[in-house]
């Protein structure tokens, strides 16, 4: 029984990853990442950008607006909030 348990641990699918740029501070423990990506227009084509604003948990209160960082899925911490901060990649100037 061990052995089923600790096999089926090992094959949890890997957790996804973002990385998107601060727009929010304002919350306690909590950060606001938007997260950019560029698809084709459906019928004509052209490359457009849509933006995702994704809440993540800030344990340190660290990132800052306009800093990039990477945040990864984690489970529900609240109502809105389903991604943790990973690390900051990049500090605003």
């Amino acid at each position: 029984m061990a052995e089923t348990v600790k096999h089926a641990a090992a094959t949890r699918p890997a957790r996804k990853t973002r990385q998107g740029l601060v727009v929010s501070d304002k919350m306690d423990k909590t950060v606001v990442v938007a997260i950019e990506r560029r698809v084709p227009h459906p019928v004509y084509g052209k490359m457009v950008t849509r933006t995702k604003r994704l809440k993540a948990h800030d344990e340190q209160n660290s990132a800052k607006v306009g800093d990039t960082v990477r945040i990864v899925e984690t489970r529900p911490l609240s109502k809105d909030k389903r991604w943790r901060l990973l690390e900051i990649v990049e500090r605003a100037r």
